[in-house]
């Protein structure tokens, strides 16, 4: 679509771009540097918390608090919609202002959001996902280039892979394949695996099945590494004459039953490698028809499915484009950027060359800020340390587990050194505590390697096209005799889904690093997401103390200062009590449970939080508003008298801090 250029002539206008999605985000613009962006999710507590109107997102008020503007200072909004310019039941408009509000659709977001982070000045673009925009709702240009798909459903066609030539701020699309994700008679199916009409649904149908959900894309792709791939691609899908893709969908016949992992783990392990051996298949053919189409040298690629790093190494090694370029929020959070970017291009500015080979787009937080968190955090302490890499390095060589919080959070869903949780990979024991103690999660999931850039070839065995890896989105093989040397590193098939650190992109954690290797002879940390299973990735300070607070995270880097458990006020010892929060219920108190439907609204620093609360919860929270009980006697009361296992419950109190519903305190002072 080529972009229409206006007379605006302001040098640096103010332009906040948006995702509608399931990974509803902003980013705010100031000419063509990125302010910030951020997740919906990240504020919220909630994964893939939606945008439902402007006025209500706490990631707008987020931004607009980081630039220190209002929306009166804005000269242009943008968002990237599923369909049409309003979403049903969604305003997605600021009342009373009465400048620019534009609309993009899904796929052409992705594609300009990837685009203008690439630093090429031309490329081909890639974009495969579950499903984007509707075919009706599409520009008539995008239209003009569609290849349906056939697929067991009556759904409304959907885009599902989309071809586009970029060359400055003009992108053309060459070819849009239609489908659909999950057949949506399917989608609340609890017997048999669903049917499924695009690369990224066929690989939800396959976490559904196995794991019972069909977000769980990435625990796929961890499986299929213990699986054979015995199922023929040709039961997922065949290749038209005319390179469009039919989703036969008979791998649904194979699975009629709910039995998940680890219930009839062969077939499912099969099922997972399986999926994934059908996936590269369909990558491959699109990047080829591509480079067909186009003969472009670069390629950009992005979209839910360019999370998967070991379709990505099969693609990258075969050599088709001199260079590839992987947008780091590759899902539903980076057409944010693209509406953004959009927009500074409809507005007359140029396309910018600046590569972003880091992900930290998030608000820094002030030293008052950091200060203040710690004092109102009970049971943490800040340590005095003459050195503050040394003494990291010291408690990860003593065994421990290290929270790093350090700048702008990451923007998508890798955590690339800003917000992490590192460890020693020379100790197998280190990923069991990680799964078992701090992530809560299953014991086949890998962990990613974090590396210097310099000491990569001595450690991988690395491919000879495009060797590094700064966005954690590739995976290589080890050398076998270093493997051996970082066990808690290594996946089962004998490889990393590794980060390659630079100085230039992350100067603090290269240095920890690098006193880490001076020290131990071993260039490699164990880097994975700071968060909880059930959780987004943490944002603020606050949220970064709790985490340590709660989970068998040892020591926090909070940007300089080195924090701990203190002996005194253990999580279990907190007494958790209501924050300023209301709730529309029939009844007047949450005691009544008679209704299970309930809306909290509860107040935070960027604005006021709605949340829906499930029964399941209502007699916690009710116990929570009698008052003066600890977590640990909640915990026990819930379970004694609600059937509630502790670990369920104590889960539950710590997402309901994150969600800032409640707060804790200690005992003594409640």
């Amino acid at each position: 679509m080529a972009i229409p250029s206006g007379s605006f002539k302001k040098p640096k206008p103010w332009i906040l771009g948006y995702s509608a999605s399931h990974n509803g985000a902003v980013c705010l613009l100031h000419g063509d540097e990125i302010v910030c962006a951020v997740q919906e999710e990240r504020l919220t507590g909630s994964k893939r918390a939606r945008i439902k109107r402007l006025e209500e997102s706490l990631a707008v008020a987020y931004c607009f608090n980081t630039a220190g503007i209002t929306v009166a200072d804005l000269d242009l909004i943008v968002g990237c919609h599923f369909s049409g310019a309003r979403i049903l039941g969604c305003d997605l408009h600021f009342q009373g202002w009465e400048g620019q509000a534009l609309t993009i659709p899904h796929h052409l977001g992705h594609a300009i959001g990837a685009f203008a982070q690439s630093g090429f000045t031309e490329s081909a673009v890639l974009v495969i996902d579950g499903a984007g925009g509707t075919v009706e709702h599409l520009p008539q240009d995008e239209q003009e280039n569609l290849i349906g798909s056939n697929y067991p459903s009556d759904d409304d066609p959907a885009e599902i892979a989309t071809l586009y030539l970029a060359d400055g701020t003009d992108l053309r699309c060459i070819e849009k394949h239609s489908g659909m994700w999950i057949a949506e008679s399917d989608r609340s199916k609890v017997d048999g695996m669903p049917r499924f009409g695009s690369l990224g649904g066929m690989y939800a149908s396959a976490a559904q099945q196995i794991f019972g959900d069909a977000n769980d894309a990435g625990k796929v792709m961890g499986l299929a590494a213990s699986g054979r791939a015995t199922i023929p691609e040709a039961e997922f899908f065949q290749i038209r004459e005319d390179g469009g893709l039919d989703f036969a969908a008979k791998v649904c016949e194979r699975y009629r039953d709910s039995r998940r992992w680890p219930d009839n783990q062969e077939l499912l392990n099969d099922l997972a490698a399986s999926v994934q051996a059908a996936l590269e298949t369909g990558v491959n053919h699109l990047a080829n028809r591509l480079k067909r189409l186009t003969q472009a040298r670069n390629l950009t690629y992005c979209g839910g499915v360019a999370l998967n790093c070991v379709a990505n190494e099969v693609l990258i090694a075969q050599g088709l484009f001199d260079d590839v370029y992987i947008a780091p929020a590759a899902e539903d959070s980076g057409p944010a950027i693209g509406a953004a970017y959009y927009g500074l291009w409809r507005l007359g500015q140029r396309h910018q060359t600046k590569r972003y080979n880091h992900d930290s787009l998030g608000g820094r937080y002030t030293v008052k800020a950091l200060d203040k968190a710690i004092s109102e955090t009970p049971g943490v302490r800040v340590d005095a340390v003459p050195d503050k890499y040394e003494a990291i390095v010291d408690a990860l060589c003593d065994g421990d587990i290290v929270g790093w919080f350090s700048g702008g959070s990451e923007l998508g869903p890798r955590a690339l050194g800003h917000r992490s949780i590192l460890a020693d990979a020379r100790s197998a024991a280190a990923k069991t505590r990680l799964n078992d103690r701090v992530k809560h999660r299953e014991s086949f999931r890998p962990f990613a390697p974090l590396i210097l850039a310099d000491e990569v070839q001595h450690w991988f065995d690395l491919p000879q096209h495009l060797p590094e890896s700064p966005l954690m989105l590739r995976s290589f093989p080890f050398k076998p005799d270093r493997a051996e040397r970082v066990p808690a590193a290594v996946h089962h098939d004998g490889t990393g889904r590794l980060q390659t650190l630079t100085q230039a992109a992350n100067p603090d954690l290269y240095r920890l690093l690098e006193c880490y290797f001076k020290r131990t002879g071993v260039p490699v940390l164990i880097n994975t997401s700071f968060n909880v299973m059930g959780e987004p990735i943490v944002e603020t300070p606050e949220d970064a103390l709790w985490c340590l607070a709660f989970t068998d995270i040892d020591r926090l880097m909070l940007e300089d200062r080195v924090v701990r458990k203190s002996q005194t006020d253990p999580f279990q010892a907190l007494v958790p009590k209501f924050l300023s929060i209301s709730w529309k219920l029939r009844s007047k108190s949450l005691s009544d449970l008679r209704n299970s439907e309930i809306e909290l609204e509860t107040a935070t620093q960027w604005g006021t939080l709605k949340l829906p609360v499930s029964r399941p919860l209502l007699p916690l929270l009710s116990a929570i508003e009698k008052g003066r009980m600890t977590v640990q006697q909640l915990a026990d009361t819930m379970e004694s008298g609600h059937g509630l296992e502790q670990r369920t419950t104590l889960t539950a109190i710590y997402l309901l801090r994150r969600k800032r519903v409640i707060t804790l305190t200690a005992s003594h002072t409640a």
